[in-house]
């Protein structure tokens, strides 16, 4: 009797920490999307494009897209985009365009022997949508 008294109270103890986990993570504010960013060859200029995923079942509108595009770990410019509305469940695509005079520089200094040409782009989503 004393083992499946123990038993119980173990799968309690269980149950409550399996509980208290979605709560504490209720807190924080959950992701509804997921992207995907990809560019081409960047010279003078430089092209991201981005495929935004809503994986909710919620509908998002008023979806904004920021780029900050980095060259050799230095930021040479950033680019918006005013996505729209996103349903549920759906996939929408957005794009802009850096064009820069520090993203110029960095490509004539690759040109030059300088130094190497590595890309990388942050992007970064806002949304809003009802509960």
């Amino acid at each position: 009797m004393f083992k499946s008294l123990a038993a119980t109270a173990l799968v309690a103890a269980a149950a409550t920490t399996l509980m208290a986990a979605p709560a504490e993570a209720a807190t924080s504010s959950a992701q509804l999307i997921r992207t995907k960013s990809s560019w081409g060859h960047c010279e003078n200029t430089c092209r991201v494009k981005v495929r935004i995923t809503n994986i909710s079942r919620k509908n998002l509108f008023n979806v904004k897209l920021t780029v900050t595009l980095k060259v050799n770990g230095r930021k040479v410019g950033s680019c918006y985009d005013n996505v729209g509305r996103v349903n549920a469940r759906k996939v929408r695509y957005a794009a802009c365009t850096v064009r820069t005079a520090k993203l110029s520089e960095a490509w004539n200094d690759h040109i030059d022997g300088y130094g190497d040409f590595r890309t990388y782009a942050r992007t970064s989503v806002a949304y809003k949508y009802y509960r």
